[in-house]
């Protein structure tokens, strides 16, 4: 297959998705009496949206495509750059900051590159600021079951770079309860461009039952500031570790739609 096919197909896929994602917040907005919608904003090489809803105080879901070349510097980094620094990319992440404290805030992503080389990476995880042992167990349980539809060692390999990845050095702990992360997937086409579709769709999935079974739960003043130490750690990783944001800021990505990751509101004592 051709690299210009495989571009279109992962781009459709990418917008089909936003539209998934969105659509499902929108319609738990809907359950919850609020009915507010997603802001569309429209940039050249994409489009990200945001929310500030009543279940989902803020909530971006963002789908880009770059045409471009790497700063030299940075393209060191980046696989089949040695000679030539463009490169084409294509991706859709989404983050999500409950308003309830009950509720854990969500993230993924996932993107197709191209330079010399070709390749997708991506990822989700959760992060609580409560405990819940059920809830962790239910995420992982819906992670390994669509990751051994695909390769059985994909669950274990992925759960552990999503636990070594989102870590906080400086405070030497875990951003949340994990989930699964891999990059520079460039075994089979075919193969991995399924794996991905499935990447989304059971994040998508797993964003509708969490928030469903804890949205009209009622929450404490205590728990809402627990929520915002947590959102505390959230923004010292993206500003600090994160990958993607170094990537949007470093191939010509809209700051807007990179930062729309951070939380409405944060605290650290």
């Amino acid at each position: 297959m051709k690299i210009k096919t495989k571009q279109k197909l992962t781009k459709e896929w990418f917008i089909e998705l936003q539209n998934i994602i969105c659509g499902n917040i929108e319609q738990l907005e809907k359950e919850y009496g609020s009915n507010i919608k997603f802001k569309k904003n429209k940039w050249k090489h994409g489009e990200f949206r945001t929310i500030n809803g009543e279940v989902i105080e803020k909530g971006g879901v963002a789908f880009s495509n770059v045409i471009g070349k790497f700063p030299k510097k940075f393209a060191k980094n980046i696989p089949g750059t040695k000679n030539n620094t463009n490169f084409w990319s294509s991706g859709v992440s989404a983050v999500l900051h409950p308003k309830n404290p009950r509720v854990p805030a969500m993230h993924f992503n996932t993107r197709f590159i191209c330079t010399k080389k070709s390749w997708f990476g991506g990822g989700m995880d959760v992060t609580p600021c409560l405990v819940d042992k059920n809830e962790k167990k239910y995420l992982h349980n819906e992670l390994k079951k669509m990751c051994d539809m695909h390769n059985k060692k994909y669950y274990s390999k992925y759960k552990k770079w999503c636990d070594q990845y989102f870590y906080l050095p400086h405070r030497q702990e875990l951003r949340g309860i994990g989930g699964i992360f891999f990059d520079y997937k460039m075994d089979n086409w075919e193969k991995d461009f399924l794996f991905i579709k499935d990447v989304g769709t059971t994040f998508a999935n797993i964003v509708n039952k969490i928030t469903k079974k804890k949205m009209f739960k009622k929450w404490t003043k205590k728990e809402k500031n627990i929520q915002l130490l947590k959102r505390g750690r959230y923004v010292e990783f993206n500003l600090l570790y994160d990958r993607g944001t170094k990537f949007g800021l470093n191939s010509g990505g809209n700051p807007e739609a990179i930062l729309m990751s951070m939380p409405p509101t944060a605290k650290w004592k």
